[in-house]
């Protein structure tokens, strides 16, 4: 079983991780609303703001997957990568 510390530790990380994702979303936002009133104010020509909002809101989408999908690493994974590390004796007899 995980110690309540880590277990309090692991939590303030993900409501932390969740918090600057709400903060980037909200940059993301506000960045590019002013990108699109600058491109009405300046003619409403060719759409320029799609390829700073494609390009960022990639990055947003791979920032979302990281933080809402991902699982936390478990002590499980630990052991099994620590394991997995470990030599093998492929000439032992």
């Amino acid at each position: 079983m995980i110690p309540l510390d880590d277990q309090r530790q692991a939590a303030i990380r993900r409501l932390n991780a969740k918090r600057e994702f709400r903060l980037h979303l909200g940059v993301f936002v506000l960045v590019n609303t002013m990108l699109i009133v600058i491109w009405a104010a300046t003619g409403a020509g060719y759409f320029w703001p799609i390829w700073p909002i494609g390009g960022w809101g990639v990055g947003l989408v791979f920032h979302a997957f990281t933080v809402y999908t991902q699982k936390p690493i478990t002590e499980d994974d630990i052991q099994a990568e620590m394991r997995s590390q470990e030599p093998h004796d492929t000439l032992a007899h």
